[in-house]
């Protein structure tokens, strides 16, 4: 059974995070969320036990209580098969400026596990330093992209074994494309359908 890693953090987007979680478990992928605290708690020690992590509170204010707190040398790439980051500003700042998760992008990419980046959670792919290529995020960071990377303004890239994506609006054929990675077409194929998308929706 594949499986993936999804990071969270306050002010993570609600819709990209759970939207990507859905998807994938449909798929029969094995999700696990993991907890960044804030750069000023990396330990997690204002909420005691670090095994039971606290709600993160989303960008519109809703809560979801992740799996687990982020424990890097417990998650890298011999764990799992994909890392996924979403975007929400507050939320992906605070992951993509963690050193650790900074590491952890670099070993998954390094390793060719699947790493997939969503709004402005491609802010990692620089702060982690990947090599220039294809791309894309949410339109208020591409300032801060396109310099460094090949900035696309398509809903979802693909560029080897990174996956980038534009916003809520993009989450469903960003979640597709990460389960026909992990899963193969026949799986995506399957899981669509039930979902019922309106007709002509092309993805």
């Amino acid at each position: 059974m594949p499986s993936a890693l999804i990071l969270i953090a306050d002010g993570t987007e609600e819709m990209e995070f759970t939207i990507t979680y859905d998807t994938l478990v449909r798929a029969g992928v094995s999700c696990t969320s993991a907890y960044i605290a804030p750069a000023d708690d990396e330990g997690g020690l204002e909420y005691g036990n670090r095994t039971a992590p606290p709600f993160a509170k989303g960008s519109r204010g809703i809560n979801i209580l992740p799996d687990r707190f982020f424990a890097p040398l417990e998650l890298g790439p011999d764990k799992f098969d994909a890392l996924i980051i979403p975007g929400g500003a507050k939320g992906a700042e605070t992951i993509a400026s963690s050193s650790p998760v900074q590491h952890l992008v670099r070993e998954y990419y390094t390793k060719g596990k699947v790493v997939g980046m969503i709004c402005a959670g491609s802010m990692a792919a620089k702060t982690s330093n990947l090599p220039k290529q294809a791309l894309t995020s949410h339109p208020s960071v591409k300032s801060e992209l396109d310099k460094d990377f090949d900035y696309s303004e398509e809903s979802v890239v693909v560029s080897k074994n990174l996956v980038t994506s534009r916003g809520p609006g993009t989450a469903f054929p960003f979640a597709l494309t990460l389960v026909e990675l992990l899963c193969g077409k026949d799986k995506k194929e399957e899981i669509r359908g039930p979902m019922v998308f309106p007709l002509g929706t092309p993805w």
